[in-house]
């Protein structure tokens, strides 16, 4: 155990580099993140507190180098802490479940803006393989007078999606245990949903991602999708024309160099007008289609 006094500023730059060494992405921000989640205080608090060279207990020190240790070996920093930011959420997250992106946020504001535009008092949308149910519950907590249905098959990720959606509180949020390549899975809402929306499996099955913690601690069920990475997005295709009205909205996220297939893919099933379009650094995430 740690006795010699270590100050908190000290503490932050000895974890900073410690994750850079280990080439860890953001490696000042993730150390101030482990700090606040060890002392239960903000990244500002984090940041402050090394300002007025505040001392840190011991035990902190500890526990942080610990956990940075972990996050050195690139394990998520969210499966240290055990949630995820999701737009407004907090998502609990850990093995088994995919950990939402940042870029995937950008692609649930196409749904969202549908629903909000959408001409029922009561819009209905499509979550297929929800995961952690962030896309989801994000549809029913920004548009509240939406119903959304989400889809997850996964044994190892359906504990985090229940606890998400009891922890979401939105009462206008359905889980349904199924495959969204079932073609009975919600037949109810056959011809009725405005919106059908998801980032299914897209990585080819021969393909290495190329972080260590998409490829060491991922699941694979949540990002192999064949040996082109499409065999769910076409899945996801046959299943959305099922659910959708004339004139609703697919929405699908994928590889950045996968959106000239997935067009062709959906205008052979039908879809039209389909287009891609760039993520906030440019790169091709998304791809929407209306239903004829």
């Amino acid at each position: 155990m740690n006795t010699t006094p270590v100050t908190i500023r000290a503490l932050l730059s000895e974890v900073t580099a410690q994750l850079s060494a280990a080439d860890v992405p953001t490696p000042g921000i993730d150390a101030a993140l482990l700090i606040g989640f060890v002392t239960d205080a903000s990244r500002g608090r984090v940041q402050a507190m090394a300002l007025t060279d505040a001392q840190a207990e011991a035990s902190i020190v500890d526990r942080v180098r610990e956990l940075a240790a972990r996050r050195a070996a690139r394990e998520p920093l969210q499966h240290i802490t055990g949630t995820a930011a999701f737009r407004s959420l907090e998502l609990a997250v850990g093995p088994g479940v995919f950990v939402p992106r940042p870029e995937t946020e950008h692609v649930a504001q196409f749904a969202i803006d549908a629903l909000r535009q959408a001409a029922s008092p009561e819009p209905l949308a499509v979550d297929l393989g929800s995961g952690s149910g962030a896309i989801a519950l994000s549809l029913a907590v920004e548009v509240p007078h939406a119903r959304v249905f989400a889809v997850e098959k996964s044994p190892e990720a359906l504990p985090w999606t229940r606890r998400n959606f009891a922890a979401s509180g939105a009462a206008n949020a359905t889980l349904i245990e199924g495959d969204l390549a079932d073609p009975a899975v919600l037949s109810q809402l056959d011809g009725r949903v405005d919106v059908v929306i998801s980032n299914p499996p897209y990585v080819p099955d021969e393909a290495i991602p190329r972080d260590p913690e998409v490829r060491l601690f991922d699941p694979a069920m949540a990002l192999y999708g064949g040996p082109d990475g499409l065999d769910l997005v076409r899945a996801l295709s046959r299943t959305a024309l099922r659910l959708a009205h004339p004139g609703a909205l697919l929405v699908i996220e994928h590889g950045e160099l996968q959106g000239e297939a997935i067009r062709a893919l959906l205008a052979a099933d039908g879809w039209r007008a389909a287009s891609t379009h760039p993520d906030l650094t440019g790169r091709d995430r998304a791809t929407t289609a209306l239903r004829p």
